[in-house]
């Protein structure tokens, strides 16, 4: 009797992948913290705890409950790398911006958190769960992101020691897709253009270096830094030329180059570096601006 009992209850049970499919579709039609998800989540916990599809799933219903999106008006052209959704006129008709904020409620934001880590504990191998943490501490600190900065670090350490060999939602990734995530992240960073953004990007790329050291994009990065944020060409033109040692036709190097030069009225330099930007460049309507940039500088009496 009880053995078919214990039958009829593993019998009856849902399977994990029906769960996720409900869930998938309610979220589809009400959003991540609509009307039914929690109750189809919590189904979801009752018979399968340790699927780390559901707290995931847990994960987003609590920051899409602890998020709100408020229009604020902003003395800057731009906040966090957007433009303003609105531009309307003051008393005296000048620009006054507006823009989207983000804001969260903490002790909502943090049960985000927590149910990611469950889920990251569960499937330490698999990146979105990484990629769903550290996205949302990057919204959550807006200018200042020192908790992302700090995930992204532990990451790239764990990527170094435990070579995991990842997946992206169950497909196997190759470890490009490790390099071009965490790129990805140092772009956001660059884009976001706040002094904590800024130093962000140059902690993350130099880490990446270490661990790989032949990656030019990590090396075009820390040439950025010096180049956009500290304004030291000096500096900026050594990263620069790095990436042009190893790779003459890398675009991003050879153009910063060329604006370094400009930037500094260096024509020396600029003579310099249009061949390399020829060379790079995937556009004839580029070559052919710079083989006359070229043309006019040599006619240059020195």
């Amino acid at each position: 009797m009880l053995a078919l009992l214990s039958g009829a209850a593993l019998f009856a049970q849902t399977p994990a992948s029906e769960h996720a499919a409900r869930y998938e579709r309610q979220v589809r039609n009400v959003g991540a913290a609509g009307v039914g998800v929690e109750t189809i989540l919590d189904r979801w916990e009752a018979e399968w705890p340790d699927d780390p599809a559901m707290h995931e799933g847990r994960s987003k219903f609590w920051l899409a409950k602890s998020l709100t999106t408020n229009v604020v008006p902003k003395n800057q052209q731009k906040f966090l790398g957007a433009a303003p959704v609105l531009v309307l006129k003051d008393s005296l008709g000048r620009d006054v911006n507006y823009f989207e904020e983000n804001n969260f409620v903490d002790s909502l934001f943090a049960l985000s958190q927590k149910a990611v880590d469950k889920a990251i504990a569960l499937a330490p191998a698999e990146l979105a769960y990484r990629v769903d943490k550290i996205t949302a501490l990057m919204l959550y600190e807006k200018d200042s992101p020192d908790l992302a900065t700090s995930e992204l670090l532990k990451l790239i350490s764990y990527n170094s020691s435990a070579h995991p060999s990842w997946t992206y939602y169950g497909m196997a990734v190759d470890e490009s897709t490790f390099i071009s995530t965490i790129q990805e992240y140092c772009f956001n960073f660059f884009k976001y253009a706040t002094p904590g953004s800024y130093e962000a990007f140059k902690t993350v790329s130099e880490a990446m270096l270490k661990n790989y050291p032949s990656e030019l994009s990590f090396m075009n990065n820390l040439g950025s830094y010096w180049l956009v944020y500290k304004r030291n060409s000096g500096k900026a033109l050594k990263w620069y030329n790095k990436v042009l040692k190893k790779d003459p036709h890398d675009y991003n190097a050879a153009n910063n180059c060329v604006i370094l030069s400009r930037k500094d009225k260096n024509v020396k330099l600029e003579k310099k570096y249009l061949p390399y930007l020829i060379e790079a460049s995937d556009s004839e309507t580029e070559k052919a601006a710079c083989r006359a940039r070229l043309e006019a500088l040599q006619n240059i009496k020195k």
